[in-house]
């Protein structure tokens, strides 16, 4: 097992360890499991965030020992990457990678668990939640600083940022499942607009993004509008094309 520890929490490495080398038998299990496992740690005065990625298969196995980095070493390095650029993300802790003769078998990522009130996810479902309008825009306004820093989250979905209240209107925003990203010279309008698309097939939300983002660019507002919309829909139709593949050859089931 190669562990790699962010330097701030290398005292509590001796914790850390145990935690992984007990993973299947201790911790409270966040989430469904279905995929990759998380599960939550007590470590001294925090809770820490412990998340297996599922075992790859045989030819991802060779890939992460010799040619791409594993997802939890991309989750932690780009953990950094981002708050060395002031975005928010959980506090990385640390990586973990179990290699066999065959490759990459199992490997985590250690982070602090983040508590908070709500993520995209509630917006999209509840229309009426409470500041609605208010939230989805500091939201765009968080997704633009991103693209101002040239990085396009790849997993810009519902359930992956967090968010949390501040004071005085005020929101904070967290970025969570970290592991795909690039980071660009330079990010042009489809790129930017592009990374919207799997965020809300719903035009209401998108109309408020449209305004706002295009304030923050300065584009018009019809132009900005018609291409978030055009991925979107884009993304939709693929989506809903996928599943319908998928229930087509597992039809027995």
């Amino acid at each position: 097992m190669k562990y790699i520890f962010n330097p701030s929490f290398k005292s509590l490495e001796k914790q850390i360890r145990n935690f992984v080398n007990n993973f299947d038998t201790i911790g409270i299990l966040f989430g469904d499991g279905q995929r990759n496992k998380i599960k939550l740690f007590e470590l001294e005065d925090k809770t820490i965030n412990i998340k297996s990625f599922k075992i790859p298969n045989i030819i991802n196995q060779v890939a992460y020992k010799y040619f791409r980095k594993s997802k939890a070493r991309r989750s932690y390095e780009y953990a950094n990457r981002l708050l060395e650029n002031g975005i928010g993300t959980p506090q990385p802790l640390a990586y973990v990678e179990n290699f066999k003769l065959s490759g990459l078998e199992k490997s985590f990522y250690i982070s602090e668990h983040l508590q908070a009130e709500l993520t995209f996810r509630e917006l999209v479902l509840q229309p009426d939640y409470p500041d609605h309008e208010n939230i989805l825009r500091q939201f765009t306004r968080f997704t633009f600083d991103l693209h101002q820093k040239r990085i396009e989250f790849l997993d810009h979905s519902p359930g992956n940022t967090l968010i949390k209240k501040g004071s005085e209107g005020n929101y904070c925003f967290f970025l969570v499942d970290l592991n795909r990203m690039n980071f660009h010279d330079v990010m042009d309008f489809d790129s930017r607009m592009k990374n919207f698309n799997r965020l809300t097939p719903k035009t209401e939300m998108l109309a408020i993004m449209s305004d706002e983002y295009a304030k923050l660019y300065g584009k018009k507002y019809d132009e900005v509008f018609a291409k978030m919309c055009f991925y979107t829909n884009d993304f939709q139709t693929k989506f809903h094309r996928k599943i319908a593949r998928k229930k087509k050859l597992l039809f027995w089931r």
